[in-house]
């Protein structure tokens, strides 16, 4: 079953407030008085709509196979759960919640009694609560529907954003925001402001206590890229994306005896899914290089089998294609992934972390600041100019295949550029289903 996106946005607000609720009286039971383990001040659990969210949209395939249902839940979650709290670790220097003492933990961040936890929820949610939740939906009129449902996206954003203040302490940063306002007015909203953050900081402080230790920040200047900054994860996504497609074109060469486009993208040699995997493995997995083989290997296993299955159903949905498809590959699930695979992206992982990217590192902090800052902002221009234009051909690609004809302007040109003939060239592997 496929839902709208009001309708997934209802999902993503009613299952942040079930999720806090649970949350919250966990904690409470916990330490015999009340605690809102939220992010947010408001009653909401965001990790637990994302993760929600995430099932309904990806998981349909399995609704009618409740063990692989479990299985998917639970892995897509406790990814979900790996990656949120390793984010939060990065913005903040701290883990926010820590596992370590219970059994089969890994990292601090998951472990094997929750993820079963999470697999239980989310066939609860795919099979059952998703159809009562968007019931609920249509029963409400639909005015007082856009009023409520605008009012809590509002209040969100809202929460989220003094949360993220608290977290990144940016107070001392709000007077320079207010100097073009009237004094009496800037004053006010500055001592209201460090108002509210002092407050959602205590109130972090109380329901995350080990977030708020003294930690020692090593300042790094006068190279480009230096650390894990935006312009090193840049360049990182750059050669992963090119690397990425020359490794799957020599790939298909050897396997299947010919040359093949595996761009993501109409202009260059660009496989986005390589170079996205590439930075979220830097990410994530950097901070564990210490860590034995084993530990990355199985993150980098997991990690990189939720990741291609999520690429492929995302893309589906947006472009109505699939772009792989190994349903004649044994232990595959939905022909989406395979337990082969998802092996490779594991020593892939490990190969990255432990050999590569130290290297990759050195190099491209050798880029001289003022050609790096260029480069990079070139490309990056490039880069976006290529994808906005990759999704307009796919999507008139997609309409075309049903029949629709070009009305617009951006329509006409897409189908002069880049009609039926040069997209199956560029996207060989892409089918209907």
């Amino acid at each position: 079953m496929k839902y709208a996106g009001m309708e997934l946005v209802w999902l993503l607000l009613a299952y942040s407030f079930f999720g806090w609720v649970i949350e919250t009286i966990a904690g409470t039971i916990k330490k015999k008085k009340f605690v809102n383990r939220g992010f947010s001040s408001g009653p909401f659990c965001l990790i637990y709509g994302i993760a929600a969210v995430m099932m309904t949209t990806t998981m349909q395939e399995l609704i009618e196979y409740p063990f692989f249902l479990f299985l998917g839940c639970a892995i897509l979650a406790t990814i979900i759960e790996w990656f949120a709290g390793k984010l939060l670790e990065r913005l903040n220097q701290h883990k926010w919640w820590d596992y370590s003492e219970k059994k089969w933990n890994f990292d601090g961040y998951i472990c094997l009694q929750y993820s079963i936890l999470w697999g239980i929820l989310g066939v609860l949610t795919v099979r059952f609560a998703d159809r009562w939740l968007v019931q609920i939906y249509d029963w409400i009129p639909e005015l007082f529907r856009t009023i409520l449902m605008t009012s809590l996206l509002v209040l969100m954003a809202l929460d989220l954003s003094v949360s993220l203040a608290a977290v990144f302490n940016i107070r001392r940063q709000i007077p320079a925001a207010t100097r073009q306002w009237n004094h009496r007015v800037a004053v006010w909203t500055q001592r209201f402001s460090r108002w509210i953050i002092s407050r959602v900081e205590r109130r972090m402080e109380k329901a995350y206590p080990v977030i708020f230790e003294a930690t020692e920040q090593i300042a790094k200047q006068g190279t480009f890229a230096e650390g894990c900054c935006f312009y090193k994860l840049f360049w990182l996504f750059f050669i992963g994306a090119v690397l990425g497609d020359f490794t799957e074109t020599i790939f298909c060469r050897i396997t299947a005896g010919e040359w093949m486009s595996r761009s993501s993208l109409v202009w260059g040699p660009f496989s986005i899914v390589w170079g996205l995997a590439l930075v979220f493995a830097t990410v994530l997995l950097y901070k564990d290089r210490e860590k034995p083989d084993r530990h990355i290997f199985i993150a980098g296993t997991l990690l990189g089998g939720a990741y291609e299955y999520i690429c492929s159903v995302f893309t589906e949905i947006a472009f109505g294609k699939v772009f792989w498809d190994y349903s004649k590959i044994p232990f595959n699930l939905g022909g989406r992934i395979n337990l082969l695979y998802c092996f490779f992206w594991g020593i892939a992982a490990v190969l990255w972390i432990k050999l590569l990217y130290p290297h990759f590192s050195r190099w491209i902090e050798k880029i001289p600041v003022l050609w790096g800052y260029v480069l990079t902002w070139t490309l990056a221009v490039f880069l976006a100019v290529n994808m906005a234009v990759s999704v307009m051909a796919l999507v008139r690609y997609e309409r075309r295949a049903a029949g629709d004809l070009a009305d617009s302007a951006w329509e006409r040109i897409m189908d002069e550029h880049f009609d039926d003939n040069r997209m199956e060239k560029i996207y060989p592997n892409a089918i209907e289903r």
